[in-house]
């Protein structure tokens, strides 16, 4: 949020552009946004671990756990990154495999 011309964020207004930032991510969760969820909660993770720790504080509980804790079960670093082929990727089209009927 920090507007054009404007410096980077400190204090109160860097604490609340994270709070920001994460209610964001979470209304992306909860419309099964992945995409846009990860990029906003990328986003927040950045600037929170700029906050040092009397500031965070000083964000709610109920935002600090779903970023670092639930949110991480789902985007963190041990699950496969977008764009890469699923558990499928080897697999010829369902149309081409053998034994099975062609569909109708």
């Amino acid at each position: 949020m920090a507007g054009k011309g404007q410096g980077p964020l400190e204090g109160e207004a860097l604490i609340k552009e994270v709070c920001r930032r994460i209610r964001v991510a979470r209304s992306y969760w909860d419309a099964h946004n992945n995409a846009a969820c990860r990029r906003e909660r990328e986003r927040a993770l950045a600037l929170y671990n700029t906050l040092d720790q009397e500031q965070k504080e000083q964000i709610p509980q109920v935002l600090r756990v779903w970023l670092r804790y639930r949110s991480e079960k789902y985007f963190g670093d041990h699950r496969t990154p977008p764009g890469k082929q699923g558990r499928n990727s080897g697999q010829k089209p369902r149309s081409q495999r053998v034994g099975r009927r062609p569909s109708r």
